[in-house]
């Protein structure tokens, strides 16, 4: 069994074949999927998933790269909705400074405020980061992020910075680069940090794996992602299947035990 800890599966690329993509993925033995929404039409539609499906969960929170539009009233908005039951994480949210659309101070502003929200609402954070590791690390440091912990999603830094994130007590999600052939930093941080610190993931439907790279990616396809993990670490897959499913069964609390 498999747990895809996120996956866009209420991006627009799937209005024509949700069904089909979300079949191929229990076909796969992908039994659970995390869907993140970002801004208000994908945060609308994780919901409307998260309800919809007992194996979907729900992330919500506010990107980046749009930080210049989001306002209180989105936050109080998250905010509120984080009560519901199948809400499982608050992001993803982060920095990226690779695209410019939204200034530094304005991303480092509402990251804050979405770190504190989690501490508010008692769920932890998932990170994107693009070109901004020094300000993420920072920022998770002087908020005392460790409070709730959280993800370092599709993880493409150095192992240093892995272990630094550990240490506040976060995960670290592998994603397609993984499989990349030039993906060296991914590559590393699979061979040399614990499986009791990793979790997969896809972020589809970007970032497909070798060989579907540059194509749509869905969550059939975080077996792959778990595959190159197992060949790095010289373990079977069933044995990296295990540890990553009960890594994020026991992260959002979505075991049959826990819940």
């Amino acid at each position: 069994m498999f747990i895809d800890t996120h996956v866009h599966l209420n991006a627009d690329q799937y209005d024509e074949d949700l069904q089909e993509v979300i079949d191929r993925a229990l076909e796969a033995n992908v039994m659970k999927m995390v869907v993140v929404g970002f801004d208000r039409k994908t945060i609308e539609r994780a919901m409307k998933l998260a309800d919809q499906y007992t194996f979907i969960y729900a992330v919500i929170g506010w990107h980046p790269v749009d930080a210049i539009d989001c306002t209180d009233e989105d936050l109080q908005w998250i905010e509120e909705l984080a009560a519901h039951e199948k809400v499982v994480g608050i992001g993803e949210t982060g920095l990226d400074y690779y695209w410019d659309k939204s200034p530094k101070e304005i991303q480092q502003t509402l990251f804050r405020k979405q770190i504190r929200l989690a501490q508010k609402v008692n769920l932890p954070i998932i990170i994107h980061n693009r070109d901004a590791t020094e300000d993420v690390v920072r920022i998770l440091k002087e908020e005392d992020a460790y409070l709730t912990g959280g993800i370092m999603h599709c993880f493409g830094g150095s192992v240093e910075t892995a272990r630094q994130c550990i240490d506040m007590n976060f995960k670290i999600s592998l994603g397609g680069p993984v499989t990349f052939k030039n993906a060296k930093k991914p590559k590393e941080v699979a061979t040399e940090i614990p499986l009791e610190h990793l979790l997969i993931e896809t972020d589809a439907p970007y970032l497909a794996p070798h060989p579907h790279r540059g194509k749509r990616n869905e969550p059939a396809l975080v077996t792959l992602v778990a595959e190159e993990i197992a060949r790095l670490k010289g373990l079977p897959i069933e044995q990296v299947a295990e540890a990553t499913t009960n890594n994020a069964e026991q992260f959002f609390r979505i075991s049959d035990e826990i819940r």
